[in-house]
């Protein structure tokens, strides 16, 4: 595959030129910001900068080892002379795939923007062919592992022959995202764009209080999902902390609110769905709350956006360089997703590409310094197309629906079939072709459904050869092997998939909730339970939105994720308050989970908690309580004084004490004086 790079100058070429419009139908975008881009450079000379001002504060923190910005430059720059040695250097992409949460992951992916080169993230979690996939589209030049080992191709010439610093026009990153025909698209993002990001988001979050070295940012997102590098960056852009949370404990969602307290985090970045899980006091020291990746629902804006607390919402897709716009919660009205930042253009146009007028709907079209490009030139040429309408000669087409307001946008939906899914984007086109490449299949389509518990679950269905039976297990394991975790969906068989008339399946006639699931073959009779058993058994239904057939069924074969597994907990903590998201893990099977629900209380039964009207006490026994209140009043003023009384009497004996001590002692001093001068009058003599 070829690769398609941005020239660094911006202008039409001259064939781009006589495909535009004339002036006279050239139209203005609603949200310019294009001109007020921030001044070009790079993320390396973003990271210079900050450690020149804050040599000595904390920069990175995993638990283990804290490095302030000194240590990590130097820590930074001996792996970039090892990568040198290796042969890598500017212009290469460099593959990374280290375990999150550690301070080897940071300390890499600042390496390899140092030396010049792209970093190419793979989740170590993530399948093999997951990695060998994305390495290999990306054509990466070499790869760092655990352990600060470098894999690379013996031919190249050691050490790096050109070495270099990045400059504006140079990758930063590759990243992966979905992709509709079932490969994963890689979008590079030059270090232009990048750092002009940086630097527009710093112009507007907190400031009256900047972030500065007194801030402690979480880090709690995979460095393969774009967010990361917001994360990242609004710590290292102000000389705050970077502090990892292990990866283990990201999942649990609501358990990872006191750790937040724990650690002193103070700004975070990440995705509506976990943040509605924590509890609202684990966000106390939270000065920065920024919400990204999905809508973000309008009672958790209101819920969090407090005073002493910024809460932003933003919006922006890989393509276009993490966040093209925001818009800060709390004020009355729609959850917006607000103004373009400082750099980029924002147009809301219709089906003929011209401006829709103000509160009408369209589709978002971005522009200006945030613009990225895909590694497949026919992709690029696709989304990146020229908008003569606009005059743009680049221009990324979103495929989201907005309504353009003057005071911000407002998110609508999308007006194809990709969808977002615990912050993930998703092409379906993806899980429709990991579906139909499984073995005894005629037929698949994936779908994300809404559980009666508010939870999303992506739902696969099969429809298996004529005469052949489909072993489901079997299927999740071969998905396992091809698409990440998030992206394995809930497996159930259908008879044949529904249609429309253009002969696509038609994903909203997809049966939903289940009467059973593939996963739960048995088709025994309705479980016969105790009630606090069939309360778990409810519980679990709800938030996988699959019926219960057998105590055999499994959490994960049902769908679940690390998500749905912390709602799960959080719905059982109403009876069941030490349950955790590694007993999900642990007890996976929902029989075994409702035996280590039981063994977690004393006496192996819940006790819910009981909602009782407490009636207002009548105003003659407050009249009453009032007046028998007064003698214990006047009961503890006595106590109060008598203390008062004796501290008084024993401030006075030491002001007598200090003061005998004081004479005494000047006594002695003019003893001492006399003596020597006794002595000096005998000498002179």
């Amino acid at each position: 595959m070829t690769e398609q790079r941005l020239t660094p100058s911006e202008a039409p070429d001259a064939g781009t030129v006589q495909s535009l419009p004339t002036r006279a139908t050239v139209h203005e975008p609603q949200l310019p910001g294009a001109l007020s881009a921030p001044a070009e450079r790079t993320l390396v000379d973003i990271l210079g900068d900050t450690a020149a001002r804050f040599p000595d504060a904390s920069a990175l923190v995993d638990g283990h080892r804290s490095l302030s910005y000194a240590q990590l430059m130097d820590e930074v720059r001996a792996t970039a002379r090892k990568l040198h040695l290796a042969g890598l250097g500017a212009g290469d992409k460099i593959g990374v795939r280290i375990p999150s949460g550690t301070n080897e992951l940071y300390v890499s992916i600042l390496a390899v923007l140092l030396v010049g080169a792209a970093y190419v993230p793979v989740d170590a979690d993530d399948p093999d062919e997951r990695a060998k996939l994305v390495f290999g589209e990306a054509r990466v030049a070499g790869i760092l592992r655990a352990g600060g080992k470098i894999v690379t191709d013996s031919s190249r010439p050691r050490p790096f022959p050109d070495a270099r610093p990045p400059g504006p026009d140079d990758d930063a990153w590759v990243i992966f995202t979905s992709g509709s025909t079932g490969t994963p698209k890689g979008v590079a993002v030059q270090h232009r764009s990048a750092a002009a990001f940086v630097d527009a988001e710093a112009r507007i979050f907190l400031q009256a209080d900047p972030v500065g070295p007194q801030d402690r940012v979480l880090a709690g997102l995979s460095v393969a999902f774009d967010a990361s590098c917001e994360e990242m960056w609004l710590a290292w852009r102000h000389g705050a902390c970077l502090v990892p949370a292990p990866r283990a404990l990201v999942r649990t969602g609501m358990d990872l609110g006191p750790w937040l307290i724990s650690h002193g985090i103070t700004a975070v970045s990440t995705v509506p769905t976990l943040a509605a899980l924590w509890p609202v006091e684990s966000l106390e020291s939270v000065r920065l709350l920024i919400f990204g990746g999905e809508a973000c629902p309008p009672d958790l804006a209101e819920r969090l956006a407090v005073e002493g607390r910024e809460v932003w919402n933003t919006y922006g897709p890989t393509e276009a360089t993490v966040v093209a716009c925001a818009a800060q919660l709390g004020a009355p009205g729609p959850v917006r997703i607000g103004l373009p930042l400082d750099g980029w253009d924002l147009a809301v146009v219709d089906a003929d590409s011209l401006p829709v007028a103000e509160g009408a709907v369209g589709e978002l079209i971005i522009g200006g310094v945030g613009l990225a490009r895909y590694l497949d030139p026919v992709k690029d040429a696709e989304k990146y197309a020229p908008m003569p309408s606009l005059g743009w000669p680049r221009a990324y087409r979103s495929g989201d629906l907005v309504k353009y307001e003057a005071e911000g946008l407002i998110f609508q939906g999308r007006a194809d079939e990709q969808v977002k899914l615990g912050g993930r984007r998703i092409e379906l086109g993806e899980i429709d072709a990991a579906l139909q490449s499984l073995p005894e299949i005629a037929g698949a389509a994936a779908a994300v459904q809404t559980t009666a518990a508010g939870n999303q679950i992506l739902v696969g269905y099969l429809a298996a050869v004529s005469g052949r039976d489909i072993d489901l297990a079997a299927a999740r394991e071969l998905l396992g092997e091809r698409l990440p975790a998030p992206l394995i969906p809930l497996l159930t068989l259908v008879d044949s998939l529904p249609t429309k008339t253009s002969g696509k399946v038609d994903r909203h006639a997809l049966p939903w909730p289940l009467s059973g699931t593939g996963a739960a073959e048995a088709e025994g009779a309705p479980l016969n339970l105790p009630e606090d058993a069939q309360w778990i058994v409810e519980q679990w239904s709800a938030v996988l939105g699959s019926p219960v057939t057998s105590l055999d069924a499994d959490f994960f074969a049902y769908g679940g994720g690390s998500l749905a597994a912390a709602q799960l907990v959080s719905a059982l903590r109403v009876r069941y308050p030490t349950v955790t998201v590694a007993d999900i893990y642990a007890t996976p099977r929902v029989g075994a989970l409702v035996d280590e629900a039981r063994q977690s209380l004393p006496e192996g039964g819940a006790v819910a908690a009981q909602e009782r009207t407490v009636r207002p006490t009548a105003r003659k026994s407050q009249a009453f309580q009032t007046l028998l209140g007064i003698p214990l009043h006047i009961l503890v003023g006595m106590r109060w004084l008598t203390y008062l009384m004796a501290a008084n009497n024993l401030l006075a004996a030491f002001v007598s004490l200090s003061a005998e001590l004081n004479e005494e002692h000047l006594d002695r001093l003019e003893q001492l004086i006399q003596h020597r001068r006794q002595q000096g009058s005998t000498s002179k003599s």
